[in-house]
């Protein structure tokens, strides 16, 4: 069909079609960096060697990629030259949490060029106070950023349920806050442009196991994600993406009830899954201080306190209590710890996944397993810088010069 009779010039659909192409060449040298070189590039989009130069040549030379040196095995001869994400590129993280803040800066190879985090007790705090203490870091960390550095965009991990639309925090029963609005407050700190995209702090913890670098499949594609702090927050991932439900407010699994006689819940609710095995109910009924951390439990453990294991077998009960149900019904048996739970996934894993093979209906041919994500402090922050890339990633085009 002739170009104006289909109603679309034939310059817009050469430049979709570029956009799209340069897309993918962006992603696969993501995905697999340091392997790929223009030919590989070629081979992973079914192009032309030749195509497959010119985008990657505007993706160098927009910084987009770079061209990195062969490591020591190459070939003698002229072997194809690596490529690697850009080193210009960069996303901001930030987090707030019952027990931090934190501001995280990773580039487009996953490493994190810049951070700050700030350890504070902010349950029942003053929501406007906490935010500029947020601003403060993160106007402070970008300051400070070289030059040559380009930030992208920005991401806001809160422990609550969040209105991502409107940019509210509705409700965080740990830190006491509803119907928050945090770009009114970081507006006097952070430029415009840079205004943070709110999103759960369990959700992009999640992503932080499920990617491990922006465009880079983790070790985990599917998972179920525990993001253990003051409470627990939680997060269903299917092929490497964050299940959000309806409204973005899926996986609140700290706050499944596994005994309705149990203890009141700042959300509202009785026996929920984080009065057993949130890091400060925890610690509590092991007699630990709450300063100690999960070291000292552990540690107590180890050296056979009875209220020490008393008070980890009861948090396994209710984990396995919590995650049964989860797994019954999305079919997902591999189960993600974080935060002060991945510390302890070595004392929680034995009598937890004992829980999970008894309750979990199809565990017979598939036994539910337990891994540890990492204690990384503030993984949501990581997963906010991770989701602030994705500009990049989805639209090379709108980063390189025009």
């Amino acid at each position: 069909m002739d170009a104006s009779r289909a109603g679309t010039p034939s310059g817009a659909r050469q430049s979709t079609l570029r956009a799209t192409n340069l897309a993918l060449a962006l992603r696969a040298v993501c995905a697999d960096p340091g392997e790929l070189s223009r030919a590989g590039v070629a081979a992973a989009l079914g192009t032309t060697r030749g195509t497959a130069t010119r985008l990657v040549d505007d993706l160098v030379a927009g910084g987009l990629l770079d061209e990195v040196e062969r490591g020591p095995g190459s070939r003698r001869g002229r072997p194809a030259t690596p490529l690697a994400p850009g080193r210009r590129p960069a996303g901001l993280g930030m987090q707030v949490d019952a027990g931090l803040v934190a501001v995280r800066v990773l580039d487009l190879r996953g490493r994190v060029v810049a951070e700050r985090l700030h350890e504070e007790d902010l349950r029942d705090s003053d929501p406007a106070a906490a935010l500029r203490l947020l601003g403060a870091l993160a106007a402070g960390v970008l300051a400070a950023l070289p030059g040559e550095l380009r930030v992208v965009g920005s991401g806001l991990a809160l422990p609550g349920l969040v209105d991502a639309g409107r940019g509210l925090l509705l409700r965080a029963p740990n830190l006491g806050w509803s119907g928050v609005c945090p770009a009114e407050v970081l507006a006097g700190a952070l430029p415009a442009d840079l205004l943070p995209a709110l999103g759960n702090e369990a959700d992009l913890a999640a992503r932080s196991v499920a990617e491990s670098a922006p465009g880079r499949p983790g070790p985990h594609r599917d998972f179920v994600y525990l993001s253990g702090q003051i409470g627990i927050g939680g997060a269903a991932v299917l092929a490497g993406r964050v299940m959000t439900g309806s409204s973005g407010w899926a996986g609140e699994i700290g706050h499944v009830c596994v005994d309705p006689d149990g203890p009141a819940c700042p959300c509202g609710s009785t026996g929920c899954l984080e009065r057993y095995a949130g890091r400060l109910a925890l610690l509590a009924a092991a007699g630990v201080p709450a300063d100690a951390g999960p070291d000292e439990l552990r540690t107590r453990a180890e050296a056979g306190d009875p209220a020490a294991r008393q008070a980890l077998d009861g948090a396994a009960r209710a984990l396995g209590v919590a995650l049964a149900g989860v797994v019954n019904v999305l079919d997902i048996p591999t189960v993600v710890l974080g935060g002060h739970l991945a510390e302890l996934t070595g004392l929680l894993r034995p009598r937890l996944e004992e829980h999970l093979a008894r309750r979990v209906l199809s565990a017979r041919w598939r036994r539910p397993v337990v891994d540890a994500g990492g204690a990384v402090p503030a993984a949501g922050a990581t997963g906010a810088a991770l989701r602030a890339l994705d500009a990049v990633l989805e639209d090379p085009v709108r980063w390189l010069p025009a």
